[in-house]
């Protein structure tokens, strides 16, 4: 099957010249910064010229990259996967940045009404931070256990992703997916030989990971593969001719294709880039390691903290939650220190199951009860449903305790709440409480479902945001819980100060790593000594700090921002503060940047108090 390029090789220039509207009726004019009223018709130009471009770079960004399409119901490229680690694609990436932030930035923001100010202000920033991102070689590392292409595309090959097998056309697309995985294969390759030159490695623990779950898609036989799973339930009504098509051609591209690129990545990472790989675990020892740590913790936090600053916020915090761990111990008649009592909750048997299922039936009995006690909350709720799931086996071993897929947007799929069901020992049921409040509801299930079902944002918005909201808001959602009713049992609200503590630790480890010059073992001592984990995830955790730096501040720094920020309103509405409303402000506007977010707060109270 021929298929269509990977790459756009031709970008068109974007005008600037619109046509008015005329504008609604309750449209109110605004106020010029000379105190005179703002033209409705000007700021009705203003404003299509400036969600033209919106849309267009939107739309740009999808064709560019077809899996975010894919993971955003848009199906028009599901035949192709983008090769965004080329030095064409990069180079094309960067003139698009700069081309749409100049012809944004044109568009005079005393022109626009407020919605419209706040995104071309999120707007520029994004491009500013894009292009800024351009000078450090992210691309030559393209690959590690946790941000794994090939891990990506069996999530999507396996039938249980985004990706649609509901037709011939469908499987005939993934069939281009899966080629131009060999391609991008082969120029990860290329980019680690060139990283290698330049120092620029991983650390060799993350590339052994990598390697094995690479090694886990070598298949003898296609029907092994995992690839194999959706042609073995293709649809029944489709003509025999045509399934039995179907079924050559998986097998073929299986065997001659898939399997040999996957072998082929094994085998550089096993034989050529193992041996090269970084003695140090942290971003310090790469090549103007600080500066880009920096630049990644500036871009995640979306303030202005420096790494030594969110250090020490790590340390008071990792003090101060184990000031009320040490209530618990007094509330459950726990007899002996700290360290005894994380000993204790981590290893006796009262607080762990022997089958995934009855961990995956922990949460499901928490559902009717979550979204019931939520409704006092809020009141504005996602119309997403949403499922919970065993992370699939090939990815179990090195993934995180939990996560959350995002429903389609046309809601043909719901959103999805996976639950780490590998090593038992290292699942302990007084995290589930807090886990359920933080994925799902009221955490990533209702910001996440809810942002992109905000139809009066630009698309960007609907389906972008930032680390630090998002993760925040989620770890916010776990400190309410006592508002819903939930940490009932002392254990359970043990268990949202352990989740707490984890995230005060990670801004400990993640700055410690990449900053202050820890190794993989000092890191792991830092949480044993401070938290109750079980080596299982303390491993997991300390090897995702290494591969993603800063990703793991985003959700201490964001909590603390959302705390702040409630407590302030509260402080100056008094009696009139409604938390349903301060919650709807939050969720309607997006995952805006944390700065961006104090002043809507500010925003919203002044309007509040009229």
């Amino acid at each position: 099957m021929k298929k269509r390029s990977p790459l756009l090789l031709a970008i068109a220039l974007l005008g600037l010249l619109l046509v008015a509207c005329e504008p609604a009726d309750d449209q109110a004019d605004e106020q010029t910064p000379n105190g005179e009223p703002q033209p409705q018709a000007d700021q009705a130009e203003a404003g299509d010229a400036l969600h033209e471009a919106f849309e267009d770079y939107f739309q740009t960004q999808l064709e560019r990259n077809p899996l975010r399409a894919t993971f955003q119901g848009d199906h028009r490229f599901n035949d192709r996967l983008a090769i965004t680690i080329s030095p064409e694609f990069r180079e094309e990436s960067l003139a698009l940045e700069e081309q749409f932030l100049e012809q944004v930035r044109a568009i005079d923001p005393d022109r626009l009404d407020h919605q419209d100010r706040l995104s071309r202000e999120i707007f520029l920033r994004e491009r500013e931070q894009a292009i800024e991102g351009h000078r450090f070689p992210s691309h030559l590392l393209p690959l590690n256990q946790f941000r794994n292409f090939g891990n990506t595309l069996a999530q999507l090959g396996s039938g249980e992703g985004a990706q649609p097998f509901e037709d011939a056309e469908d499987y005939h697309n993934f069939l281009g997916r899966m080629e131009d995985f060999s391609t991008w294969v082969d120029q990860a390759i290329d980019n680690m030989r060139e990283g290698m030159e330049r120092d620029v490695v991983q650390p060799s623990i993350l590339m052994e990971r990598t390697r094995d779950q690479l090694d886990a898609h070598v298949v003898d036989d296609p029907e092994e593969s995992l690839f194999w799973r959706p042609v073995s339930e293709l649809p029944d009504d489709m003509d025999e001719d045509e399934a039995e098509g179907i079924r050559d051609a998986y097998r073929e591209t299986i065997r001659e294709v898939l399997v040999p690129a996957y072998a082929r990545l094994r085998d550089f990472v096993d034989e050529e880039y193992l041996p090269e790989t970084l003695e140090a675990d942290g971003m310090h020892a790469l090549p103007e390691g600080d500066d880009w740590y920096a630049y990644m913790v500036a871009q995640t936090t979306t303030t202005d903290l420096s790494p030594a600053e969110i250090h020490q916020i790590g340390l008071d915090e990792v003090e101060r939650i184990h000031g009320e761990m040490r209530d618990v111990m007094e509330q459950v008649g726990f007899e002996g220190s700290l360290d005894e009592f994380f000993e204790f909750t981590a290893e006796d048997e009262q607080f762990y199951v022997d089958d995934p299922e009855e961990l995956i039936q922990a949460y499901e009995d928490l559902r009717e009860r979550v979204d019931e006690a939520a409704k006092a909350l809020f009141d504005l709720t996602p119309e997403a449903e949403y499922e919970i799931r065993a992370v699939e086996p090939y990815r179990e071993q090195s993934a995180a305790g939990a996560s959350y897929m995002r429903p389609a947007p046309d809601g043909s799929r719901p959103g999805v709440f996976y639950v780490n069901t590998y090593d038992l020992s290292a699942r302990p049921l007084w995290a589930v409480e807090s886990l359920f409040l933080h994925e799902a509801v009221p955490g990533h299930h209702f910001q996440i479902a809810l942002q992109q079902e905000q139809e009066h944002l630009p698309r960007f918005r609907q389906f972008g945001g930032n680390t630090a909201f998002i993760e925040g808001w989620a770890l916010y959602a776990e400190a309410i819980g006592p508002e819903m009713g939930m940490y009932e049992d002392p254990y359970q609200y043990f268990g949202m100060l352990n989740a707490e503590l984890w995230r005060a630790i990670r801004l400990v480890v993640d700055t410690g790593l990449h900053y202050h010059g820890w190794s993989r073992d000092e890191v792991l001592d830092y949480m044993y000594e401070n938290s109750a984990v079980g080596e299982a995830r303390a491993v997991s955790e300390a090897e995702r700090y290494m591969a993603i730096p800063s990703q793991a501040l985003a959700y201490k720094i964001g909590q603390l921002e959302f705390q702040r920020l409630r407590e302030e309103a509260e402080e100056a509405l008094g009696e009139d503060f409604d938390i349903q409303s301060f919650h709807n402000m939050i969720l309607r506007n997006g995952a805006v940047p944390l700065d961006i977010l104090e002043q809507e707060v500010q925003r919203w109270v002044e309007e509040q108090q009229v």
